[in-house]
């Protein structure tokens, strides 16, 4: 297919067409025949018609529409969302309708991206990948992210953990993210392998039943004294893809428990163990308490990551050691834990021989 502009409108569609366009578009479930996907159709005059499957169901328009339609900016999604050129079943919708299974989602023509822009990965992304996997079963997936791998794709970033996953494992084609991790987090990462696991997973994430353990490496010494950050942020409009959170007493409810796991002469490394889940909340509270995690570019200062750099720690050292969750099927609690990657494990050895 060599138009840039899929052109689909409703219709319906044999098996082996619609297991294709599931395998390019893994959040698609479309209605379509194979005779209107003509390379002379122009995009103007043709429209999207999505249907939501079991395992979206419940999730939110904008998300879907952002899962979907990759490679186009947020921006422009929020926009045809607002200007009702988005329909769910016909009707206008708000980015935060919660779909059900079998609603048709109309979209715009669109530029989208072609299985040729997808980035594809190789050979040592999927050996690394293989080997990240922590726990397994026929409901969920835990791995270990690497640092400096976002977890999806969006503008600008052709591949994440998500489409990795996806490429290397065809055989899950529900695989869907219940959480996420910074791009420069490594750590444990759950997945889930199909609807009812993603719903059962969300709702426990809701409810505050799952337990995550960070261990951050920041800088100076630790204050002993505060072991409960407690502190609201508020999320500002994002610049150019860029996020940024700061506390403010409008901002939504944010406490981490912090404690003390070893002191060197110029960093701590710390336990974070948030309570809320707000974006960079660990980031944050850590600069807010005057210890910047080492390595981040948004929270601490430029001098200071350089002369950590000059001694070989260039990555975020933040680390997803541990996850707490019930099993979706069971309600049993499932415990995984990761171990630190070899970037981490050298700056905590490099800043011993410092200490």
């Amino acid at each position: 297919m060599n138009n840039p502009y899929y052109s689909f409108s409703s219709g319906m569609c044999s098996t082996l067409d619609i297991l294709h366009y599931i395998s390019i578009f893994p959040y698609l479930v479309a209605r379509m025949t194979a005779s209107e996907l003509s390379a002379n159709q122009s995009p103007k005059s043709s429209i999207l018609k999505l249907e939501v499957s079991e395992h979206q169901d419940q999730q939110r328009l904008d998300n879907f529409l952002i899962n979907f339609l990759k490679g186009v900016p947020k921006t422009l999604i929020y926009r045809i969302i607002r200007k009702g050129e988005v329909r769910v079943n016909g009707k206008r919708a708000k980015p935060e309708h919660k779909l059900q299974v079998q609603d048709i989602i109309r979209v715009p023509p669109l530029r989208l991206p072609t299985p040729e822009d997808k980035g594809k990965p190789g050979e040592q992304l999927q050996n690394l990948l293989q080997e990240s996997v922590l726990f397994e079963d026929d409901q969920i997936l835990v791995v270990n992210k690497l640092s400096g791998l976002a977890v999806h794709g969006g503008t600008g970033v052709k591949l994440g953990l998500i489409e990795a996953l996806r490429a290397i494992r065809p055989d899950l084609p529900a695989l869907e993210l219940v959480h996420r991790l910074d791009k420069g987090t490594s750590g444990c990462i759950v997945l889930a392998k199909s609807g009812k696991a993603r719903k059962g997973l969300t709702e426990a994430f809701r409810a505050r039943e799952v337990v995550k353990i960070y261990h951050a490496l920041v800088v100076g010494k630790w204050p002993k004294e505060v072991t409960m950050v407690d502190a609201n942020l508020n999320r500002q409009a994002e610049r150019g893809g860029e996020r940024r959170v700061e506390i403010s007493a409008e901002g939504k409810e944010a406490r981490t428990q912090f404690k003390i796991i070893k002191q060197f002469a110029n960093a701590t490394l710390v336990q974070a163990q948030p309570v809320t889940g707000r974006t960079h909340q660990i980031r944050v509270h850590a600069a807010w308490v005057g210890c910047p995690l080492v390595g981040d570019d948004k929270y601490n200062t430029a001098n200071s990551n350089t002369v950590f750099a000059r001694v070989g720690i260039k990555r975020l050292c933040l680390h997803a050691a541990e996850v707490r969750f019930p099993h979706p099927q069971t309600g049993q609690q499932q415990i995984v834990t990761a171990a630190y990657d070899s970037a981490f494990t050298q700056a905590l050895s490099l800043l011993a021989v410092k200490g």
